[in-house]
């Protein structure tokens, strides 16, 4: 049983007088540090309502033909791509497909960016259509989203350096993308030319965490909802599938859910490991500490928190160049993922890492050992590094 699940049965068993009775049946739950799940300290009693029945449409409502599944689709529920609310394996690696160049994809008419690999009965699944290009992107963790989210554009800008100004071989940039009319501004948006900056995904393509959940529930599972109505069969609008407040539930779930907790920070190994990461340039990119801007949640509101991503675009080389892009992002360009959780990523990979967009990466130095374009220069100072000292970075990067 996940810890969010032990605590909404413990509220309950309380509130009805069975406290007792609840001990001896109930085993300790796990500590925080050692799981993903779980709300962020701080919340309302409402707040707190709403992120236990968004937790149930996530992980718990599995769809079928009957209830609007597909007719084509990729996964049955929420929960399937992201057990545990960690990240995805081989088994749930997602398929985009579409074109080179930032003009906008070409393939939508096919059913494209999402490849739906699977069908209900009588019907086929999609294929690649012939002349576009596809990539493979494993499932990343929920955890820590709202945070995330809730980082000022003005932030994301300031880190900014699109022309490397400072020289130092990095430069990010946003990825600029046109967001559909469902989705309202977050407050003090930086706009250009009509576009806007993504922040979610593995090309930062997508908005917020309301325009990635409205996507996830029309192209993963086929399913319409009042903000996307059309089928991905065949493009005609349909009633909805979802109702408007599962879809809010869903959101508020994902935005609620607290950021990984680092374990063993004061362990002397890992805090040599942090300031040889810091030494090889990994911060660049992999932006230790962000803060948020307002939030109506107060727990969300004005906080320092630490997710080793600058949320920006970064050419990573040839080798991860997949010939795929979404909105104004190249080829060659990725999110920087947050590193928080990395340690944690094997609970739900099977015991095993899957790393970078596509899981290619078996070992976290395996991933950092593909680290190309940008990336490149701390590559090459990571393998100058002498056994020990890597063995050491690796540690630091297990606790996060």
């Amino acid at each position: 049983m996940g810890k969010k699940h032990w605590y909404a049965l413990l509220l309950i068993v309380s509130i009805t007088g069975g406290i007792a009775s609840c001990e001896k049946l109930m085993t300790k739950p796990p500590a925080d540090d050692s799981v993903l799940d779980g709300p962020v300290e701080g919340l309302t009693p409402e707040q707190l309502t709403q992120f236990l029945k968004g937790d149930v449409a996530f992980n718990d409502e599995v769809f079928t033909s009957a209830t609007g599944l597909g007719p084509l689709f990729v996964a049955t529920s929420c929960g399937t791509c992201h057990a545990r609310d960690g990240k995805g394996h081989p088994f749930t690696t997602l398929t985009r497909f579409g074109q080179t160049d930032s003009t906008g994809n070409k393939f939508l008419h096919a059913g494209g960016p999402q490849l739906q690999d699977r069908a209900i009965y009588t019907y086929q699944p999609e294929q690649i259509p012939a002349g576009a290009t596809f990539s493979k992107f494993t499932p990343p963790a929920n955890t820590g989203l709202g945070f995330l989210d809730n980082v000022t554009d003005a932030s994301l800008m300031a880190l900014a350096d699109p022309e490397d100004v400072n020289g130092d071989g990095v430069s990010g940039r946003p990825n600029w993308i046109k967001i559909p009319d469902y989705l309202s501004e977050r407050t003090n948006s930086i706009v250009n030319n009509g576009k806007y900056i993504g922040r979610f995904g593995k090309k930062a393509a997508a908005y917020d965490l309301f325009h990635q959940t409205v996507n996830a529930y029309n192209q993963d599972m086929g399913i319409a909802s009042s903000y996307e109505a059309h089928d991905t069969y065949n493009g005609q609008e349909i009633d909805p599938e979802v109702s408007n407040q599962t879809v809010i539930d869903v959101v508020a779930y994902l935005k609620t859910l607290k950021a990984p907790i680092q374990r063993t920070s004061s362990d002397p190994a890992v805090v040599s490991g942090q300031k040889i990461f810091t030494s090889i340039g990994c911060g660049k990119c992999h932006t230790p500490e962000l803060h948020t801007g307002y939030s109506s949640i107060s727990a969300l509101s004005d906080k320092t928190f630490f997710p080793y991503s600058d949320l920006l675009l970064h050419d990573m080389g040839p080798k991860l160049d997949d010939g795929y892009t979404e909105g104004s992002a190249h080829t060659n360009e990725w999110r920087t993922p947050p590193l928080w959780g990395l340690g944690l990523s094997r609970n739900s990979q099977g015991s095993n890492y899957f790393l970078m967009h596509d899981g290619r990466a078996r070992s976290i130095e395996d991933a950092i050992l593909l680290h190309g374009g940008e990336g490149q220069q701390s590559n090459n100072k990571f393998q100058q590094l002498s056994a020990p000292d890597k063995a050491t970075l690796i540690k630091f990067l297990e606790s996060l």
